[in-house]
C-alpha cells in the first residue's frame, strides 16, 4: 500500500561497524534519536565546443561528498560505542582515537516501516524501505546541556555513497534482504557481500534496568581542576557561578585524498591538529581573584575539567562522564545590564594528542554495560 507521509513514528536509524558488515550483529539501532538530515550535491563540469550553443554534456569530474547529521539525546553511552568512540571506565583513552584511526568509515541506514506503524514494534513482512549512506565518516561531535533542556548530542558525517530499498522483508526477529551500500573507493563499485545480503535486528525502544530513558540538567556536575586565576568568577565549588549552559564541540574536519585511476576520493584522513572547544555560560555570583598580567607571566594549563551526567535514581549513578585535560582559557566575556541577571560566557580550548595520549585529549565513560557492534 502506497504511503501518504512519513512521520517520525516510521523511523529507525542504524549504524554499521565496517563499511563490508552483513550481519544483524554488526548492525546497531541508535537510541533516543531526535533528527535525522542527510543530502547530496552533484558537481558538474559542462562540455562545450565551438559551433554549438548547447553543451555536449555534463561530465561528474568528482565523486559527490554525502552530507549527513543527527541529533539524539544523551544516555548511557551506548550510541557512542555504536558509533566507533571509546568508553573507558578508567577515563584514560582517548575518545576519538577510533575515528582517528578509522580507514573506512561506516554505513548508516534509516529504516522506514509502513505508513502509521511504529518502526520500533514493527513486525510487518512488506511495505519496509531503507535510505543508506555509505563510507561515512564523523566530522563533528557537539555536546549541548543547559537549564530547562535535555543534554543532547549532534554528530556530523560525510559519506561517499548513498541507496534507497524498498520492499524490506521484516520479522519479528529483524529484517533481512537489504542491499549494502558500503563501496569499494578504487573500484567504484559496491562491495561484493553487500548485494542485497544486509541484515539488521529488530528495532527497539532501547530500554530496561539500569538504561536511562532521559538525563536531567539538574543531575549535572561541572568541576574543574587548578583553575583558580583564570576566570573571574569560579564555576565548581562553594561560591561558584550558577552554570547556566555548557556545550562542547570536537571538530572532526577532513580532507578527501583523490588519486588517478579512482572514481571515488581513495580516502578521508582528519585534518590535524583537532582542537576541541568549550564553552560555558553563568550567571555571576562571587568574584574571584585573577590578574591578566599574571597570566601572561605565568599561563599554566587548568589539569582538568570534568562533566558527570547523573541518573534520577536515589542512588545518582553517574551514566555519561566527559574528561578534558590539559585545558587553557581563551576568553571570557561579562555582561551586565539594567534588568537581567550578570552573565559571564567562559571559553576553553585543548590540543587532542594521538591515540594513546593521556595528557592533552578528551575521555569519555558511559554506564552502558552491554556489547556493541563488538566493542
Amino acid at each position: 500500500m502506497a504511503k501518504n507521509r512519513v512521520i517520525y513514528q516510521s523511523d529507525a536509524l542504524y549504524v554499521s561497524k565496517s563499511v563490508n558488515s552483513t550481519g544483524s550483529n554488526d548492525h546497531a539501532q541508535l537510541r533516543r534519536v531526535q533528527s535525522a538530515n542527510y543530502s547530496l550535491n552533484i558537481s558538474r563540469q559542462d562540455i562545450n565546443q565551438f559551433g554549438q550553443l548547447a553543451r555536449l554534456e555534463a561530465v561528474i569530474l568528482e565523486a559527490p561528498t554525502v552530507s549527513f547529521d543527527m541529533s539524539y539525546y544523551l544516555g548511557d553511552g551506548y550510541n557512542e560505542q555504536a558509533l566507533n568512540f571509546k568508553n573507558s571506565s578508567t577515563l584514560d583513552q582517548g575518545f576519538i582515537s577510533g575515528q582517528i584511526s578509522s580507514t573506512s568509515g561506516q554505513n548508516i541506514y534509516i529504516l522506514t516501516s509502513p505508513e502509521g506503524v511504529d518502526a520500533n514494534f514493527s513486525e510487518t513482512s512488506e511495505g519496509n524501505s531503507t535510505i543508506g549512506i555509505g563510507n561515512a565518516f564523523l566530522t563533528d561531535y557537539s555536546l549541548e546541556a543547559s537549564v530547562g533542556g535535555i543534554p543532547t548530542v549532534s554528530v556530523s558525517f560525510e559519506g561517499t555513497n548513498m541507496n534507497a530499498n524498498s520492499d524490506i522483508s521484516g520479522s519479528d526477529s529483524g529484517f533481512s534482504g537489504i542491499s549494502g551500500v558500503g563501496i569499494d573507493p578504487e573500484a567504484g563499485t559496491i562491495i561484493a557481500n553487500q548485494n542485497s545480503g544486509i541484515s539488521f535486528p529488530a528495532a527497539a525502544q532501547g530500554t530496561g534496568t539500569n538504561v536511562p530513558t532521559a538525563l536531567r540538567p539538574g543531575d549535572i556536575a561541572l568541576s574543574f581542576a587548578n583553575a583558580d586565576g583564570d576566570a573571574a568568577v569560579s564555576l565548581d565549588g562553594a561560591g561558584s557561578a550558577h552554570v547556566q549552559s555548557v556545550s562542547m564541540s570536537i571538530p572532526l574536519s577532513r580532507t578527501p585524498i583523490d588519486r588517478l585511476g579512482s572514481r571515488f576520493s581513495f580516502a578521508r584522513v582528519v585534518d590535524f591538529p583537532i582542537t576541541p572547544t568549550l564553552s560555558v555560560s553563568a550567571i555571576v555570583s562571587e568574584t574571584e581573584e585573577m590578574s591578566l598580567a599574571g597570566i601572561i607571566n605565568d599561563d599554566q594549563f587548568i589539569d582538568d575539567m570534568q562533566i558527570t551526567f547523573k541518573d534520577s535514581d536515589t542512588n545518582q549513578t553517574p551514566r555519561a562522564v566527559y574528561k578534558m585535560t590539559n585545558l587553557k582559557l581563551d576568553s571570557q566575556s561579562i555582561s551586565s545590564s539594567i534588568g537581567p541577571n550578570k552573565t559571564v560566557d567562559l571559553t576553553f580550548s585543548l590540543s587532542i594528542g594521538g591515540p594513546t595520549d593521556t595528557d592533552n585529549n578528551v575521555f569519555f565513560s558511559g554506564s552502558n554495560a552491554v556489547s556493541v557492534l563488538g566493542n
